[in-house]
């Protein structure tokens, strides 16, 4: 098991094109650590400079407290799992998956033992003699993680190792990750797109934007004190609502008014406001979708819209809604407190009034953009 620590990592490709900005990270013994962000922000290249896949222009990497600068990647001694699974056609998944330990020259039976006992916890010993042509797209993703488990290497890395899969495969590969992490209780750096596998696999977040890291938290941490905006509306699904609006101080409490209504900021987020010695000012203001209500015609709270898109989602509808102005909102809201009426109501079309508490607002700079609460 082992530590990885990056020292202002940096990334430069031809032209002066920096993939990676001053990255600095501390990844403790045994911690799953997930990079997330959209496609471009580093966080592979990132994962490919941990595994020695890329050169790295600046900076330092630890594993173990050892720089591995310098270091070959199969001297590293770290595992990956690709995107694209990477299985030799012509071998079988017996072999394929005994590759690197032959190539080790490990025992016959240690080689044996080893590829057995993964098989084994990842539910692919019947097919330990069929080739990767034979295999479906979560059976071949098995495989490669069981290629990577058999190595028994201080480090595992995973480059997207899901996006491949359908839906329905997706969930299920995610929860047996979650099994796996904790059979083989090694350091895990995972990297994703899907904000949903970063918060459901991950004890830290790693947010990135433009090869530089935004934010790193637990999952709880990036969800509810988001440092800025671009964390707020890429952690979450449907995204954040965001809109300027003006926060309003008066005789020490706090209220704002979106769309003609009036909503005070009380709780934590008040109490918060006062420590900061926030004064009236210009806001963006952002709220969750499962954090926005249905409300009555002449509540002070209610913003009067009109439904363009009602999504059916099960256990809850997913309506979209223009205000008077023009602005979009979306309201995650629950099916089982509404009626068969009420929810007949909700179509493309009908008015609506939306509200939200001030205990779930945050608020941000427009021109920082930083959440001017928690940053």
């Amino acid at each position: 098991m082992a530590s990885v620590k990056l020292t202002n990592v940096k990334k430069i490709y031809d032209k002066n094109v920096v993939a990676v900005q001053d990255f600095n990270l501390d990844i403790k013994d045994k911690e799953f650590v997930v990079f997330v962000g959209p496609s471009g922000c580093g966080k592979s290249t990132t994962l490919r400079m941990i595994a020695g896949l890329e050169e790295i222009s600046e900076g330092t990497i630890e594993i173990d407290g050892q720089v591995v600068n310098d270091l070959q990647p199969k001297d590293r001694d770290i595992a990956m799992v690709f995107q694209n699974y990477a299985l030799y056609p012509h071998l079988t998944v017996f072999e394929n998956m005994a590759f690197s330990l032959r190539l080790r020259k490990m025992p016959n039976d240690e080689v044996y033992k080893r590829v057995t006992e993964a098989a084994e916890t990842l539910g692919i010993t019947e097919y330990l003699t069929r080739k990767p042509r034979a295999l479906s797209g979560g059976q071949r993703q098995r495989v490669a993680i069981g290629r990577a488990m058999v190595r028994d290497s201080k480090v595992f890395l995973m480059d997207e190792p899901l996006s491949n899969l359908d839906a329905k495969l997706r969930n299920q590969m995610r929860s047996e990750i979650i099994l796996l992490r904790q059979k083989i209780d090694t350091t895990f750096i995972y990297v994703t797109h899907d904000q949903t596998e970063a918060m459901t696999l991950g004890d830290r977040i790693v947010i990135m934007k433009d090869g530089l890291i935004q934010q790193v938290g637990t999952p709880t941490e990036v969800f509810e004190a988001p440092v800025n905006l671009f964390v707020a509306g890429f952690i979450g699904a449907p995204q954040m609502n965001t809109f300027k609006t003006r926060l309003i101080c008066e005789d020490g409490k706090y209220f704002v008014t979106p769309f003609g209504s009036r909503i005070a900021a009380d709780g934590e987020k008040g109490e918060l406001l006062k420590e900061k010695g926030m004064g009236s000012r210009e806001v963006i203001l952002g709220v969750r979708p499962e954090h926005m209500v249905l409300a009555q015609k002449g509540d002070p709270s209610a913003i009067p819209c009109t439904i363009v898109v009602n999504e059916m989602m099960g256990s809850e509808l997913h309506i979209h809604a223009k205000t008077e102005g023009g602005e979009l909102l979306v309201a995650r809201i629950p099916t089982i407190g509404l009626s068969r009426e009420d929810r007949a109501a909700l179509t493309n079309g009908a008015p609506v009034f939306l509200s939200f508490t001030g205990k779930v607002m945050h608020f941000f700079d427009p021109e920082s953009e930083k959440n001017l609460l928690f940053s």
